[in-house]
């Protein structure tokens, strides 16, 4: 919900990237620090799906036109956990995209409060701080997924 059209179709996209990986059908992005939140998941292509179906929700909301065939339709909620420090890095690595791309859209979200943030539905949300394997990427800003908040 907090990301822009660019951003909204981006995810959508990178998503599907990574359930190729999930499945083992693709050689990049395997090791991938955005991975092991549903590489954890006792089925990480169930958690990967349902991921991706509230991510089609939320563009059909808006109006868009995703391929829902691209993926099975599951519904999972709250099932893995992601940190509030998580949710929060995200959320800043988000406005620091919209300051560059869409200025109206950054307008519309930048008020929001750091505990008011939701996660996509299949996250219950888990206080604590910027999750470890993150951690890693901080280096690597431009080479890591962007997988933020849909509700």
């Amino acid at each position: 919900m907090y990301l822009d059209k660019v951003g909204l179709v981006a995810l959508w996209r990178e998503g599907l990237l990574a359930r190729r990986v999930l499945q083992g059908l693709t050689r990049g992005y395997r090791n991938h620090p955005q991975l092991y939140r549903f590489k954890i998941y006792e089925k990480p292509l169930d958690l990967i799906d349902a991921y991706l179906y509230q991510v089609y929700l939320e563009a059909s909301r808006r109006g868009y036109k995703f391929d829902i065939s691209k993926i099975k339709v599951i519904e999972l909620i709250g099932v893995a956990s992601v940190t509030r420090g998580q949710l929060i890095y995200e959320y800043k690595h988000l406005l620091g995209k919209l300051e560059k791309r869409d200025k109206k859209w950054l307008e519309k979200i930048r008020t929001i409060k750091p505990e008011e943030l939701r996660a996509n539905p299949v996250f219950n949300v888990v206080e604590g701080g910027v999750e470890e394997w993150e951690k890693r990427a901080w280096k690597y800003p431009k080479k890591r997924f962007f997988f933020a908040q849909v509700h």
